[in-house]
């Protein structure tokens, strides 16, 4: 049974997400302030952060970036009452895997979780001849889709959950180009109209991880007027 971590300081929103959580089949624990969070979600380890942007002392945005500097992956779908593009960009570049903004419905809360975990689960496979036959391979760049894992050069890549899945959906379109409204819809799986600017944000993270140089981007190409492609640098 996976085990959610809900961090909020409104007593009636953590009832309503523990019930429904705990109806859907979560175990879920709660924190009431961003360090008691943080220190939950490094000492329990659960597999989903249910993260408020306002919180009394450590706020949502300074919960995730510690746990994001200290290379902890734990999904975080974060809340807040703000509906700000500002606040829910700044949000993803830190490191959040989803965002949702109060006043909410519990179905879709589930679903994100549902939809989050689905995605980020990763998949042990024992069998190296399955491994080989899954990778797919762009110059110096592997990606193994059945581990959730990606590498340049053979040194494995730092990515979040999202940055995974926006690769891994690049590489299976290799060579073609995919404007933002595409990748949003496609990668993350509901509506993010007039967003896309969080596109930017993660293919800029991508760059940091991927290119030697990135000025100069030798495998994600930005196409002006159209959006990115990810290609096979020249030889």
């Amino acid at each position: 049974m996976e085990t959610i971590l809900v961090v909020d300081d409104e007593p009636s929103i953590v009832t309503l997400l523990r019930f429904n959580l705990e109806k859907a089949g979560y175990t879920v624990i709660t924190a009431e302030d961003g360090t008691t969070g943080l220190d939950m979600a490094i000492k329990k380890k659960p597999d989903l952060i249910v993260l408020d942007l306002m919180l009394p002392g450590m706020d949502g945005m300074d919960v995730c970036k510690t746990l994001r500097q200290e290379r902890i992956r734990i999904p975080i779908l974060m809340l807040t009452a703000k509906d700000d593009e500002f606040d829910k960009v700044l949000g993803l570049e830190l490191g959040a895997d989803d965002y949702l903004t109060k006043p909410f419905s519990p179905r879709e809360v589930v679903a994100r979780v549902k939809a989050i975990l689905r995605r980020t689960t990763r998949i042990d496979e024992p069998e190296i001849e399955k491994d080989k036959a899954d990778t797919i391979q762009i110059g110096e760049l592997t990606i193994l889709p059945e581990k959730y894992e990606a590498r340049m050069a053979g040194t494995k890549l730092d990515l979040t959950p999202k940055e995974f899945e926006l690769l891994l959906y690049l590489a299976n379109h290799q060579g073609k180009v995919l404007n933002r409204n595409q990748l949003l819809d496609s990668v993350w799986n509901y509506d993010f109209a007039g967003d896309s600017r969080i596109v930017d944000v993660h293919i800029s993270h991508l760059r940091e991880k991927i290119e030697a140089d990135t000025k100069q981007p030798l495998y994600i190409k930005t196409i002006r007027g159209f959006g990115y492609k990810l290609e096979k640098p020249d030889a």
